[in-house]
């Protein structure tokens, strides 16, 4: 991991880097235009300056005093300090703040040669000198602040230290934000790790909202999942094994007793007992590895269209109860396994008849449901059995559950209506238990008519 930070944080400083080069070459080259840009429009102002202060002076043959008054009067009126030499090089005149200026040190000169053979000399403000001292120095001192810069780098200087203190900066405040995200990382893996060690329950901490927070949750999301799945697991497994002892127990002792000595009714009752008790273990080992299939994949294997009315005829049949289907032009017929759908229904009318006895009814409605209009098929069984408790409805769904008062004796062992609400869930759909007007049970199956064809990750159960 450690790797990773320092990678994360190399890949920053050098793109920090690469920016603050590119920034300052873009910079520079920005300022040495407008530098040139600057100096070609002040030599055309020189010019222009030249051209009329060149006819407005007395000529060459003037007195040098009347050239001199002309002179500062232009220069009052330009506000520019200004000089002017005759054609031997001789000082004719000069501005007091020229003569100020060239006192101080302070500016650079700019000479025009007029067509008559003077010079007009120019002290331009605020300009370095042209031996490179800084404006303001006395000529010849140090430049103290960086004396081991050229002078022909000082002028980028600045801009060169504050690059570099940007970048210095930036590459010291990325570290802590660099190591902070490995360091989430780095507490993933070791939550990781832990939940691999067998401690089923361990979760990571999900802190932000950022694709780390997002990795971190969908790793919770599929450790509680797989929790649920290992417990289940292990609950099924202790319940079956406590559920096969019971029919095992009566076999051994039925063929305990099945001895010479006995009559040949007891021999006939004992051999009823024993396919009884093998009838029970084949169901319930069919019933257990059913959950277990169902546990294991999320998702259908091969969906097909199949007709509820047709399949829940078949199924009522079988028990000797009656059906109401729905009305002729409302079709109830959805994409699912059929198999797994007859199983379901099954379960639900044995359950019925066992507790409910002989009056046993399958409705089959269909209803939109959602914002979006989308259809479901309603599938009720109703009986008129004594009824669940209000409080029991939710844990009679729970695998190897069994109603108090409910003994062995009278059959199942509990896996059934667990099975049912599995197979909805297979097919987006829910299933609930709810008292039946007059007394009794009505167990409802919801399940959507659109349940996709291709396999995959199936949806939440949709609410009942």
């Amino acid at each position: 991991m450690r790797t990773l930070t320092l990678r994360i944080y190399l890949t920053v400083v050098a793109v920090l880097a690469l920016f603050a080069l590119a920034s300052g070459w873009l910079f520079q080259r920005q300022i040495e235009q407008e530098r040139l840009r600057a100096e070609s429009m002040f030599s055309e102002r020189l010019a222009a300056w030249g051209d009329l202060i060149q006819h407005s002076l007395p000529g060459v043959d003037a007195p040098p005093d009347e050239q001199a008054s002309a002179l500062r009067d232009w220069s009052q009126r330009l506000r520019l300090p200004l000089a002017l030499d005759s054609p031997q090089g001789a000082r004719v005149g000069a501005s007091e703040s020229f003569m100020l200026r060239q006192a101080e040190g302070v500016g650079r000169e700019y000479a025009i040669h007029l067509e008559d053979g003077r010079t007009l000399r120019l002290m331009r403000p605020g300009h370095p000198r042209p031996d490179g001292e800084p404006r303001g120095r006395p000529p010849g001192e140090a430049f103290r602040t960086l004396p081991f810069v050229p002078p022909t780098w000082r002028r980028g200087i600045g801009l060169v230290v504050v690059l570099a203190v940007l970048f210095v900066a930036v590459s010291a405040g990325a570290w802590p934000v660099v190591r902070r995200l490995t360091r989430r990382l780095q507490a993933l893996k070791l939550g990781m790790e832990t939940f691999g060690s067998g401690r089923l329950d361990h979760r990571v901490e999900v802190a932000g909202r950022d694709e780390l927070a997002a990795v971190a949750a969908s790793f919770n999301a599929a450790a509680a999942r797989i929790e649920a799945l290992v417990r289940s697991h292990q609950s099924l497994l202790a319940n079956a094994s406590h559920e096969l002892r019971s029919p095992l127990a009566r076999m051994k002792m039925a063929l305990a007793m099945d001895v010479a000595e006995a009559s040949p009714e007891q021999r006939a009752r004992l051999r009823r007992e024993i396919d009884t008790d093998i009838a029970e273990l084949d169901a319930l080992v069919e019933e257990v590895l059913l959950a277990s299939r169902l546990d294991a994949r999320r998702e259908l294997e091969q969906p097909e269209c199949v007709d509820l009315v047709g399949l829940a005829a078949e199924e009522a049949a079988r028990v000797d109860a009656s059906l109401e289907p729905p009305p002729p032009n409302e079709a109830a017929t959805l994409l699912g396994d059929e198999r797994l759908l007859r199983r379901a229904l099954r379960n639900l009318l044995e359950n019925a008849k066992r507790y409910g006895g002989d009056d046993v009814s399958v409705q089959i409605t269909t209803q939109a449901q959602g914002l979006r209009g989308a259809r479901s098929v309603l599938l009720r069984v109703c009986d008129r059995g004594p009824g669940v408790p209000p409080e029991l409805r939710e844990r009679i769904f729970e695998p190897f559950y069994r109603l108090p008062g409910h003994a062995e004796t009278a059959g199942g062992v509990g896996l059934g209506l667990s099975l049912v609400k599995q197979i909805a869930q297979r097919h987006r759909g829910s299933v609930r238990c709810a008292a039946r007007e007059g007394g009794g049970s009505c167990f409802v199956l919801t399940l959507p008519m659109d349940v996709p064809k291709a396999p995959g990750p199936m949806p939440p159960p949709m609410p009942s």
